[in-house]
């Protein structure tokens, strides 16, 4: 099915008319148009890093241009947008680039993961689980998964084409070695269909398993190092592992959301400035309010 044969669910509230001053979602056609060929064959070859031509956005580099690029070559009239910053619908990145899109997309927002048919997101995929219809798109600072045991950009090209992540596995065996365990807390390498060793952004270790067989497309826009990779639906997502040292996702065992009590979905801790107590609340704030208002799950 095409995108522009979905049909938007019932929006949760209406968005501004488009901004006459623009063409329709900012980009002009052209560039619209070499995003969507490069989107192409990242869905070709999973994991793989494809170069683009990113465009100066109005917001700076490294607040989610390459992000916005994707969300601006794919949006359609018809789509409900939800736009997330570290689970949060309300931080100031997540608002804006909102707003930015309802102005020159004429789109409508939403707060609710089930209503929204794109969703543009930053270090966060959210706790709902996800369908078919629906398109993820992850704001990336560093697409690059080698980046930590190779600086040099030939060299990690070399690497990946001949599927040479020695190094790789070296570095985690030295962090077991330091530490007695894999110590990465985000950004966690994991191997795409079998091939492609990926950066997955900056989510924690808990949206991870999310992305293995998922029914979703998940696609990845780096503005500033100009690449873009995608994780097609139904694709198998393996975090590196050693046998006798498994991948394992944040523990909140004992702990419960302040707000909704949740104690299945990824917490943030918060101190109390004055009585030092540690109180945890949901990081997806949508997740978190729809459970408030009465949606178990």
């Amino acid at each position: 099915m095409s995108r522009a044969e979905q049909t938007a669910p019932t929006p949760e509230q209406n968005s501004p008319a488009i901004d006459p001053g623009y063409p329709f979602a900012f980009m002009d056609e052209g560039a619209k148009r070499e995003i969507r060929r490069a989107l192409l064959k990242a869905v070709a070859i999973p994991g793989y890093q494809v170069p683009y031509g990113s465009r100066e956005m109005p917001i700076a580099r490294g607040w989610g241009t390459g992000g916005l690029q994707i969300t601006l070559a794919l949006i359609l009239p018809e789509d409900v947008l939800k736009v997330i910053d570290q689970g949060c619908d309300g931080s100031v990145n997540a608002v804006n680039i909102k707003k930015f899109v309802a102005k020159v997309a004429g789109v409508t927002v939403t707060t609710d993961t089930r209503e929204a048919t794109l969703i543009q997101t930053r270090h966060r995929i959210p706790e709902e689980r996800m369908t078919s219809n629906q398109i993820l798109v992850l704001q990336v600072p560093y697409p690059e998964a080698l980046r930590e045991v190779e600086p040099s950009e030939n060299e990690t090209r070399r690497m990946h084409a001949e599927a040479d992540y020695t190094r790789m596995w070296l570095h985690l065996y030295e962090d077991i070695v330091r530490y007695g365990e894999i110590t990465i807390s985000y950004r966690y390498p994991v191997t795409v269909a079998g091939r492609y060793i990926t950066d997955p952004s900056p989510i924690p270790r808990w949206d991870v398993p999310k992305l293995h067989m998922a029914d979703t497309l998940f696609l990845f826009g780096a503005g500033r190092e100009k690449r873009i990779y995608a994780i097609p639906p139904h694709t198998e997502v393996i975090p590196l592992e050693f046998e006798d040292h498994p991948f394992r996702t944040e523990d909140f065992t004992g702990k419960r959301c302040a707000r909704c009590g949740s104690d299945h979905s990824f917490l943030d801790e918060v101190i109390d400035d004055h009585s030092g107590a540690r109180r945890y609340f949901c990081s997806d704030t949508g997740y978190c309010d729809k459970r408030r208002a009465g949606w178990n799950r």
